[in-house]
């Protein structure tokens, strides 16, 4: 059975700050957070209570792109922004169709580090490893990454609910340019963003004024601005659409109910 093995030393944990990975979780009803987390986390769900909605449509949304890969035999993943792990992670899901199917997540939280040795663990055939790196050295990243996966061979790259943590201006369009053009032909790009689209006004800025005051960034992208980052991809059915939409029979859909909007956008796409 191959595990994942840190590849650096782990940091130190800071806990006077909030961390999206740590938020996520906390969303989702984790443990692994601290109360720096929980404290921004109240405050936003003040405003936006349906943000742990979001989280879990965005999890859901991971279970079921990354089974609908794998039915199509696609045999390496490269996860950014892995976050916390939670059951079942996105290479359980992989290897269910594919055994062999080798899965390198990447995250930047020394949390997510810690978990990745004890849980991210693999088939006899397959490989699992965890690279630890900022989500935006993906010159890095791909280093690192290639001690597992085959560049040469098409690669499903999954950037689901990063790129709103990543500004326009903080290079996410590039982040996403450099690491595709690493990718074979046949690869695939999974994408979800959180958007503002159908947010009251006045909930959208409160959101992204919070997480700043956190010292976080929150990018809630509009539908054009979302599809910019599949320029020069093909976009695969159903295109782009809400997190809910996406192939719903796959399984496992938390829809937007009553007194909820839908929260982000989401697609997948192959590199010509």
């Amino acid at each position: 059975m191959a595990e994942a093995t840190p590849d650096t030393p782990s940091p130190v944990i800071d806990t006077t700050r909030p961390h999206p990975a740590r938020l996520y979780d906390w969303y989702l009803g984790g443990k692994d957070n601290y109360p720096v987390d929980e404290e921004l986390g109240r405050k936003l769900l003040a405003i936006a209570p349906g943000i742990p909605l979001a989280a879990r449509q965005n999890r859901a949304f991971m279970h079921r792109s990354t089974r609908w890969l794998a039915e199509r035999g696609v045999r390496q993943y490269l996860d950014i922004g892995t976050g916390i792990p939670t059951e079942p992670n996105l290479h359980r899901i992989a290897q269910e169709a594919v055994p062999g199917a080798r899965v390198v997540y990447c995250d930047n939280d020394p949390i997510v580090l810690a978990h990745a040795g004890a849980l991210l663990d693999s088939t006899p055939q397959g490989s699992v490893d965890f690279v630890q790196a900022d989500a935006r050295d993906a010159d890095t990243i791909i280093e690192r990454a290639a001690r597992t996966l085959d560049f040469g061979e098409p690669v499903a790259l999954s950037l689901i609910a990063l790129l709103h943590f990543l500004s326009d201006e903080d290079g996410a369009g590039a982040l996403v340019e450099r690491l595709v053009s690493a990718l074979a032909p046949g690869s695939y790009l999974t994408l979800s963003n959180l958007t503002g689209d159908f947010a009251p006004k006045d909930m959208a800025s409160g959101v992204t004024g919070f997480y700043k005051s956190g010292a976080m960034t929150m990018e809630l992208r509009d539908r054009a601005r979302f599809t910019a980052f599949f320029d020069g991809l093909e976009l695969l059915d159903p295109g782009v659409v809400v997190l809910e939409d996406w192939h719903p029979e796959l399984g496992e859909v938390v829809p937007a109910g009553e007194g909820t909007f839908s929260s982000g956008y989401a697609a997948v796409a192959r590199k010509p």
